[in-house]
């Protein structure tokens, strides 16, 4: 470990002691201890623009304009300037060094949305090996809207939701994808999920899970849909029995064994089947229970008591939230109606399972308090941060399965919970993993730096702001704040009550940072741009 903070002496040690074998890339990120931010610009002159966030490779500068019609893409650039003298330190920077456009330089500006429809500004997809953006754009929400063809009573429906697929390099719109009287929770990429090439899109509405593949070509190719029928055959076989009326056949005698079952309702099958994904997943909970007993009037009381008694509860329970584990398998979280449309889903009972695409089968089967899976999640946390292509800052990101401090963090709360069971809730409230949803800068690395997580965290959210700086402290030297971040103006809010929150957008690379303090119900914003001077 160095023994220095001065940034020539770990450059000449760099050169005459040699790395631990694999630790190359560890330790050549505690160079960021020396590289920190160290100077801000307050309330930078600057578009009036809603900043989404950076490119994963720290290429591009994502934003909207106000009226949320067109995209707006920066590269990064840096702040240079001439000095004549001896010190520069002590120079103050030119006056140009408060204009926006010091820092980054506009590439182009898209028009994205139509009349009726807005960008959403919250969503956003980045394919760093190809350098593709996926955008969305809709059209407002009907909250009354009719529940015909299957769709979910009580979830909204939005007219028409677009998938845009462009190049970021030139701004080029390769391809769309459009879902018509559709609902997907598009705020913080909630419902659709990225993987390598493939596409995972939810349809709370009609309670479908599309999957897509972005080709080389940059276009989108349905792959297959998962819900009413899993396999691509699914329908035709229906149709087929169906026309040999071995359909009404099955659904008399099916609707006979349910009214001769205590515990099911009579009004599970009043019209149709089940979906394909539900009925297998209810197969797959039946299975699992009559597979644990080997006596048969056991198994016969445990199936009524955990099957049969809460049969309409299963069958009520709806998608939620889906991720990617690998290409094949899918984790699914199954809950109630309001809790799909709620922004807080923690106070709702929900389950968790495993789906293989390729075999159209589950294969494990889980509730929200399941310690087998948060120890799991605790053990190997970063296999559901998926990220197939092996991006050189997505791996670093700290968790607590790579993370001694982060481990450490969790072990705390998990000592001053005051129940295990709730505990664990919470900590499995967090899957599926939201795509692409933490920041990879070095300047969150736990190993290195230490901060609060309430004002900020890797994670992409807003928070409450505070007048006060936001500490970031080495772990090294634990009595020296390394840098501080100041969202706002430079002398404090003039209004003390009124209520403020802020966004931080780390580079991935570099040690830049901006902040944007906005009060609420109020347009303007304070821009602050964090830099190493």
């Amino acid at each position: 470990m160095f023994k220095t903070n001065n940034l020539v002496a770990r450059l000449f040690e760099r050169q005459t002691h040699r790395s631990t074998p694999g630790t190359n890339i560890h330790r050549t990120r505690q160079f960021y201890e020396n590289l920190v931010p160290s100077y801000t610009i307050y309330d930078v002159e600057c578009p009036d623009y809603s900043f989404r966030k950076f490119t994963e490779d720290g290429q591009y500068l994502i934003t909207f304009n106000r009226n949320y019609q067109e995209l707006v893409v920066y590269r990064p650039a840096w702040l240079t300037f001439s000095c004549c003298g001896e010190d520069c330190d002590t120079h103050d920077l030119p006056s140009r060094a408060n204009k926006f456009d010091s820092f980054f330089n506009q590439l182009y500006c898209v028009s994205l949305a139509s009349s009726n429809e807005l960008i959403c500004k919250d969503f956003f997809l980045y394919m760093e090996n190809k350098q593709f953006g996926l955008f969305a754009t809709s059209t407002a929400q009907v909250h009354d809207a009719p529940t015909t063809g299957g769709a979910v009573p009580g979830v909204p429906s939005i007219e028409k939701i677009t998938f845009h697929l462009l190049r970021l390099e030139d701004g080029l719109i390769l391809d769309k994808k459009v879902f018509h009287n559709e609902f997907i929770n598009l705020a913080h990429n909630v419902g659709v999920y990225l993987y390598d090439d493939l596409l995972a899109v939810v349809s709370l509405r009609y309670q479908t899970i599309h999957i897509l593949q972005i080709r080389e070509s940059g276009n989108f190719v349905d792959v297959r849909a998962i819900g009413e029928f899993c396999r691509e055959d699914d329908e035709l076989f229906l149709n087929s029995s169906s026309q040999h009326g071995t359909i009404t056949e099955n659904s008399e005698q099916r609707q006979t064994l349910v009214n001769n079952n205590d515990g099911v309702s009579n009004n599970v099958l009043q019209n149709s089947f089940l979906s394909g994904i539900k009925q297998r997943l209810l197969s797959f909970i039946y299975r699992g229970i009559w597979n644990e007993e080997a006596d048969e009037t056991e198994r016969i009381q445990q199936l009524k008591k955990r099957f049969y008694f809460h049969f309409q509860d299963y069958v009520d329970l709806i998608i939620w939230k889906v991720q990617f584990l690998d290409r094949h398998h899918l984790l699914i979280k199954f809950g109630s109606v309001d809790g799909g449309v709620s922004r807080n889903t923690d106070h709702y009972p929900a389950f968790f399972a495993i789906y293989n695409m390729e075999d159209a089968e589950f294969v494990a089967f889980y509730q929200n308090s399941a310690d087998d899976l948060y120890i799991l999640l605790e053990k190997f946390a970063d296999h559901f941060h998926t990220s197939p292509n092996k991006s050189m800052h997505i791996s670093f990101i700290s968790s607590h399965s790579n993370n001694l401090h982060a481990f450490e963090q969790l072990t705390c709360l998990k000592i001053k919970s005051g129940s295990l069971s709730q505990f664990v809730k919470k900590t499995l409230a967090s899957l599926p993993f939201t795509c692409q949803s933490q920041s990879p800068s070095p300047y969150f690395d736990q190993s290195l730096f230490r901060f609060d997580e309430k004002l900020i965290s890797p994670t992409d959210r807003h928070r409450q702001s505070t007048d006060h700086p936001i500490k970031f402290i080495s772990r090294r030297q634990p009595k020296i704040p390394r840098f501080k971040i100041k969202p706002g103006p430079e002398a404090g809010s003039s209004d003390a009550r009124a209520k403020k929150i802020s966004s931080f957008l780390f580079h991935p690379i570099l040690p830049l940072v901006i902040s944007v303090q906005q009060t609420m119900y109020l347009q303007s914003s304070v821009v602050n741009i964090h830099f190493r001077k």
